[in-house]
């Protein structure tokens, strides 16, 4: 029995002519928070739907619990439990809590062509399921476009952990969201740990990653600039090699020859 619940190795992606993932490595444990870090263009996109089913390996392995999977469909995945919540979260907002928390997998009463919607045992499951993350809904039968985007979130988690999702990928959970609702998002990824699921937590926001992380996996430009545990690495540090540290100096460079530049330009005027 492997030790990681998900493992990459060598994992590259190709749109023709185009390297989006080249070489990927990365190990995912039951019961930790692996936060995928990288600026816009860094390739975290691709890397989640190729985790996800979306995308096929165009090389490397792709193991679950150490044995070695292709998935034909994002269904394969949620039968292996990798369940991915997106940011466009896939809620309708006109229907209800219960109906959203149930969609596509709703619990019916009845019998043949007298089968129905079982309202009351659905509102009691979806409750309780955000009780369980710390989610309150007074009435369950609101519509889903009355919460916030932070409970809307919550919602989305509460959903695929109830459906029994091992690994859950999160697509930048915490954008657009304010102070408070991103802290009670952080809380549901905390709550997630607790309860021993992997979390895959996708965002280029090291601030909001670094409090609940566990280890950091840095994109970019489609290559891993590597793996580290929280122990080992700062924030600061974590920040300077998104941000390329390299580049920095270079671009300050620039800034400073543009300085000097103007103050010849001025003495000579």
């Amino acid at each position: 029995m492997s030790d990681y619940v998900l493992e990459l190795k060598k994992v590259s992606r190709f749109f023709g002519s185009v390297i989006a993932l080249k070489d990927i490595n990365m190990q995912v444990k039951l019961g930790e928070v692996h936060c995928l870090l990288g600026d816009n263009g860094a390739g975290k996109s691709t890397l989640i739907k190729t985790l996800a089913g979306v995308h096929k390996p165009s090389e490397g392995e792709f193991l679950i619990e150490g044995k070695p999977v292709r998935f034909k469909s994002p269904r394969d995945a949620l039968d292996y439990g990798i369940a991915t919540v997106y940011q466009d979260l896939a809620l309708v907002p006109l229907m209800s809590v219960t109906r959203n928390f149930f969609m596509g997998r709703e619990i019916t009463k009845g019998w043949g062509p007298f089968k129905q919607f079982d309202t009351q045992r659905a509102n009691d499951i979806a409750q309780k399921g955000l009780a369980d993350i710390g989610i309150k809904v007074r009435d369950p039968e609101q519509a889903i476009g009355t919460m916030s985007g932070g409970e809307r979130q919550c919602l989305a988690i509460a959903r695929a952990i109830h459906f029994g999702a091992k690994v859950l990928i999160l697509d930048e959970p915490t954008a657009a969201l304010g102070v408070k609702q991103c802290a009670a998002v952080l809380r549901v990824v905390a709550q997630a740990r607790a309860k021993g699921l992997a979390v895959i937590l996708i965002t280029h926001n090291v601030h909001h990653a670094y409090p609940v992380a566990d280890r950091f996996t840095l994109l970019n430009r489609g290559h891993s600039l590597g793996t580290f545990m929280k122990a080992d690495v700062t924030r600061e540090e974590v920040l300077e090699m998104m941000a390329g540290g390299e580049e920095m100096e270079q671009l300050e460079s620039e800034l400073a020859e543009f300085a000097r530049s103007d103050e010849k330009e001025s003495a000579t005027a």
